[in-house]
């Protein structure tokens, strides 16, 4: 079937390489600057993974490399601990300090440039989509309510949405956000019903919802429609779209902060997490629901794709740089919680204990690799067309 999974392929791929190729170089182009502005010795910066398909070596004697597997990429510093394996090991080619001479401070600098720079990727795009587009304004009133918590709250067909625990609402998107990671939590929702403003506690449950492309998650729902009217327009100049994108990428790592958080404390199920399966599905969906459009001419299906593609380029920035700052040997994170153990007591973490934290780290990541990537796998769909 044309629109299935498999005979979309190519799309998924292009998607797939697209998303993880820029943001996952463009983090570890963040660990490459600062280790540089310290005089850090650099073996080998790599787009892609595998044998290489392009090698240059560079008058420091860091090699360049373009490798088979086009998924992200990676930096190596000279003396880096990366792996056990790279414990003890120091590379004697590049030009420049080993990574272990730089102190625990710049080390830690290093660790967070590549974080910073995906969040930095995310402010220059919406950012840019803030100028080019603007953004909408909504009026989001409440439609069907079905039996559920809404109803049970007390919710009315045509109640307008005025604000949802403080935070005025403005768009649609606030809303199912909100609403989406509050599964047993209560909200203060305001509501205008016939010009008075009215306050409604309601516990959002956990229900299977489509994303709208397809795709669905077990998400917090009201079990509500809504109702959504385009009050206008807001357009921004280059100053006030630099500040919206700042603005929007704080929501955004607020969100996923917090969708993170839930998951580490059991709130959320893990399934909740996207690998390149899950992103590489989305992008084609998104692809896919455009070019469907036949009524519209092909260069605005076109440009359309190009600005939802970076678009969620950029939540996938912030989910990849805030995942690499949690506690885990292996990501970024854990490598900040063995410097700290190094600034605190005066000293580097064992070797020993050094090598188990990071095989242990690698054993979990692999692992919570093979669950997420199962989910993805299960949300796409294929298992469908092995089953009927």
């Amino acid at each position: 079937m044309l629109d299935s999974a498999f005979s979309q392929g190519p799309i998924f791929l292009a998607c797939l390489v697209f998303m993880l190729g820029l943001v996952v170089v463009v983090h570890e182009l963040g660990h490459y600057l600062a280790g540089r502005a310290f005089g850090a010795a650099a073996e080998s910066f790599s787009v892609g993974f595998g044998r290489s398909i392009v090698e240059i070596t560079d008058r420091r004697n860091t090699r360049w490399r373009v490798n088979w597997i086009p998924l992200g990429g990676f930096v190596k510093f000279a003396g880096e601990h990366q792996t056990a394996g790279d414990i003890g090991h120091i590379e004697a080619a590049p030009v420049g300090r080993p990574f272990g001479d730089l102190s625990v401070g710049q080390r830690s600098l290093v660790l967070l440039a590549g974080p910073a720079a995906n969040f930095v990727l995310a402010i220059v795009i919406f950012s840019l989509l803030a100028f080019v587009n603007g953004r909408s304004l909504e009026t989001v009133s409440v439609g069907a309510v079905n039996p559920g918590p809404a109803a049970e709250a007390g919710f009315a067909a045509g109640d307008r949405f005025v604000s949802v625990n403080g935070t005025p609402i403005t768009d649609s998107a606030t809303v199912r956000r909100i609403i989406s990671l509050s599964t047993g939590d209560t909200l203060d929702v305001i509501v205008e019903r016939e010009g008075q403003e009215i306050s409604i506690a309601v516990t959002p449950v956990r229900m299977m919802m489509d994303n709208g492309l397809g795709q669905k998650h077990a998400v917090g729902a009201l079990n509500i429609g809504l109702s959504v009217e385009r009050t206008g327009r807001q357009d921004y100049g280059p100053l006030a779209a630099v500040s919206r994108g700042v603005l929007q990428t704080g929501e955004v790592i607020g969100t996923t902060g917090r969708m993170l958080g839930r998951m580490v404390t059991g709130r959320e199920p893990l399934d909740q997490l996207s690998g390149p399966v899950g992103i590489g599905d989305l992008s084609r969906r998104v692809v896919t629901a455009s070019l469907k459009a036949d009524h519209v001419p092909l260069s605005t299906r076109l440009y359309v794709i190009f600005l939802n593609m970076v678009q969620v380029c950029a939540y996938v920035s912030v989910g990849i740089g805030l995942f690499n700052l949690l506690p885990l040997p292996v990501l970024d994170g854990g490598h900040l919680v063995f410097n700290a153990y190094e600034a605190v007591a005066g000293r580097a973490l064992p070797a020993r204990v050094q090598e188990i934290s990071l095989s242990f780290g690698l054993a979990l990541l692999l692992g919570m690799a093979v669950i997420v990537t199962w989910g993805d796998i299960v949300e796409t769909g294929i298992l469908g067309s092995f089953g009927a």
